[in-house]
């Protein structure tokens, strides 16, 4: 099918392999998704499930001796095998990330100041006083505080909301197309946890841009985007509006996730239900559905293919043999 008029993004069966100690293991399998322009989509899972390795294909940015395979068209330029310099002109400019660990994303050498104005160097060609000036107006856009007095700061002089609003305005410098946010808010508390997916949200609704919000916290991606893909085992299991798959949650995967959440006013001491076993080892991935092994309506010919994507409603959809269907309580002791 060809993309509509309007998608900015599509990725059409990406497939990403790893090299390993045991050997190449396929890390992605066969990951779809379209994104519009001013769209928002998250992509949820454990860790390891590979929504920050689709992040990463995305942007060219994948580990030595990744192979690619399948297709990623920004605007219906293709991306997987464009050389690293095209690669170059497109990050910071018309991609932009938001990287998980700002910490560790920042160079502790280099002022904020010149940080956020090194993308406007690169790309817009300004020069450092012009470069500046824009980098003073971006991080008083993400509301950090005493702005111009931190234009000159190292990112270890700053908390770490700081430097999250810093890694934000850096990824804003030249208005991006698509602005992907790999878990944004970690280790932040919940009062700037708030503020940043805030801002994220006035940003990405004022200036027109597409986001793909990466996190493993359902209430965020309640609020926050329209559309999720639930990922396992390097595939995407269930997808749709964010509404359709919270109420129904087809796959059971999705009903793990949702039953493994703290409740409030839970009684103390009550241990939170766990979806048995954990995720598997890349090289570990059978033929068939990933989630085979710690499923508890699996059966046979779970193990045997990849099980096909089934309708469930508008735009929502699972790939599992038994969509809907509700394990089995486990029985207790004889």
């Amino acid at each position: 099918m060809s993309p509509a008029a309007t998608d900015l993004l599509e990725v059409r069966d990406l497939r990403v392999v790893l090299p390993t100690a045991r050997g190449p293991a396929e890390a992605l399998r066969g990951v779809s998704f379209t994104l519009a322009r001013g769209a928002t989509l998250g992509l949820i899972g454990e860790s390891g499930c590979g929504k920050s390795l689709t992040a990463l294909a995305l942007m060219g940015l994948l580990p030595e001796g990744a192979r690619v395979a399948g297709s990623i068209r920004l605007q219906g330029r293709e991306l997987v095998g464009l050389p690293e310099p095209a690669l170059a002109e497109l990050r910071g400019d018309r991609l932009a990330m938001v990287f998980q660990e700002p910490m560790t994303a920042l160079n502790p050498l280099h002022t904020v100041g010149a940080q956020v104005g090194e993308p406007l160097r690169l790309h817009r060609g300004l020069d450092r006083t012009a470069a500046r000036a824009e980098a003073l107006r971006l991080l008083e856009r993400v509301h950090l505080p005493q702005a111009r007095q931190r234009l000159d700061a190292y990112p270890h002089q700053l908390s770490g909301g700081q430097r999250q609003r810093v890694m934000i305005a850096m990824a804003l410098a030249c208005g991006p197309d698509l602005l992907i946010a790999d878990e944004p808010t970690t280790a932040l508390d919940v009062t700037i946890q708030r503020e940043i997916l805030a801002l994220i949200d006035e940003l990405v609704q004022g200036s027109g841009m597409a986001l793909l919000l990466i996190s493993h916290d359902l209430r965020v991606m309640a609020r926050h985007v329209a559309r999720v893909l639930v990922m396992y085992g390097g595939t995407v299991v269930e997808d749709g509006p964010t509404g359709a798959v919270f109420e129904r949650l087809a796959h059971p995967y999705t009903r793990g996730l949702f039953g493994a959440r703290p409740r409030l006013g839970a009684t103390r001491g009550t241990r939170l239900p766990t979806i048995p076993g954990r995720v598997p080892e890349l090289a570990d991935l059978g033929a068939g559905c990933p989630f085979a092994d710690r499923c508890g309506l699996v059966i046979e010919s779970c193990r045997a293919a990849p099980p096909p994507e089934v309708p469930i409603g508008a735009a929502h959809a699972a790939r599992c043999l038994r969509p809907l269907e509700t394990a089995p309580a486990p029985r207790g002791p004889s």
